[in-house]
């Protein structure tokens, strides 16, 4: 368990209070096929209807599915090099 990536883990880290939300904050990481990711997610428990006074492994373990659900579900896109040159070169690179 030391390496998080070789287990594919999302992994708790604390609760969070700003302004009128309540977060619940996990960290993920893995390998799979030659790649490493890492990742942070932050789930507000009233969006699944959880109270600050449910249980923590409640709000832990409910926070942590409905993460790695809508993380799957996320439609990730590469902005592409133009956007990322565009921000970095002046009109003096250019010529």
């Amino acid at each position: 368990m030391k390496n998080l990536a070789e287990n594919n883990l999302i992994r708790f880290t604390n609760i969070t209070r700003k302004k009128d939300a309540i977060f619940a904050n996990f960290r993920v990481k893995g390998l799979r096929n030659g790649v490493v990711f890492s990742a942070s997610i932050s789930v507000d428990i009233t969006a699944l209807e959880l109270h600050p006074g449910d249980t923590l492994e409640k709000i832990v373990e409910e926070c942590a599915r409905h993460g790695v659900k809508e993380f799957k579900r996320s439609e990730i896109q590469f902005e592409g090099l133009a956007a990322v040159l565009s921000d970095h070169l002046g009109v003096a690179q250019l010529g």
